[in-house]
């Protein structure tokens, strides 16, 4: 039951239960039984994938590192580039609004996908940056961008930059969601904002890269300080911080429906059931387990 043993960006469990893997080895599909490596089971280009996401109508999409995205709707990959309008090959995160339109936040701004055309946006439009590592939609329908120049609102016609409690640029933003209670917490070089709507406050200064809500409302981080090379686990129940795993970096965080916690790694993938991390990357030779 062994995985992919390189750098792992992403996962989510999809409507039908199987989890996929964004890896350095390509696309990765874990049935609970298997691993199979879809990018050369299906002869897709080979190419480092960076990001997934699932949207409403149950299409996976996969941004990668220089290749596009992929759009799979559990028959057929199709492959969407810069040459199809796509701001850049480079996708490091999707989102689906409310609307129905697909977002993409690449290395040269962030695109809008309404299944036919793209509409891009960058600097010029207002964006605090061109480099886009997170997309989130809020309750009152705006976007929200986290950029390496700092926090970006969309309101459907302009964008406006959100600063610190400094009044000054997040620096990094790796990280935006909305929680269930409608918080906007942000994963910076700064640490972990949480903004409720009238305020910012600065819950941790270390460096936060992903943040993720399970179904209880507790937060999952990778942080810690990327100097020393060293990136932490950790749970946040809104009152203190629980460190769980240590390595040399932390990627993607996601949950499955046992309530497992899954995340990437500079070395593969691991699964924490509430007591242990389990590694699944003891596999030396993917070609040896691509198909099934």
């Amino acid at each position: 039951m062994q995985g992919p043993h390189s750098i792992t960006r992403n996962l989510l469990q999809d409507k039908h239960g199987d989890i996929w893997f964004a890896t350095w080895e390509g696309i990765v599909r874990y049935d609970g039984v298997l691993f199979t490596n879809v990018t050369l089971k299906e002869r897709l280009r080979h190419v480092r994938v960076f990001s997934v996401f699932e949207d409403k109508a149950g299409n996976l999409w996969f941004g990668t590192i220089g290749g596009g995205v992929y759009r799979y709707d559990g028959k057929l990959f199709t492959l969407l580039t810069a040459a199809d309008g796509l701001a850049s090959n480079i996708v490091m995160c999707m989102l689906e609004d409310q609307a129905g339109n697909i977002w993409f936040g690449t290395d040269r701004g962030v695109s809008r996908y309404d299944g036919r055309v793209f509409t891009n946006f960058t600097t010029e439009e207002g964006l605090s940056g061109n480099s886009v590592n997170s997309i989130a939609q809020d309750k009152l329908r705006k976007l929200w961008f986290g950029t390496n120049g700092g926090v970006s609102r969309y309101d459907g016609k302009s964008i406006t930059e959100f600063k610190n409690t400094e009044n000054r640029s997040f620096h990094n933003v790796r990280s935006i969601i909305e929680d269930r209670a409608g918080n906007i917490w942000i994963g910076c070089q700064n640490g972990l904002g949480r903004y409720d709507g009238k305020s910012l406050t600065m819950v941790a200064t270390n460096f936060t890269g992903y943040v993720f809500e399970d179904r209880i409302g507790n937060l999952w981080l990778s942080e810690g300080a990327i100097s020393t090379g060293q990136m932490t686990l950790s749970r946040y129940d809104g009152k203190s911080f629980a460190r769980i795993h240590t390595d040399n970096q932390i990627f993607g965080i996601s949950e499955d429906r046992a309530g497992n916690i899954w995340f990437g790694a500079w070395n593969g993938i691991y699964r924490y059931d509430g007591k242990t991390v389990a590694g699944f990357n003891r596999m030396p030779c993917p070609s040896q387990w691509y198909e099934k």
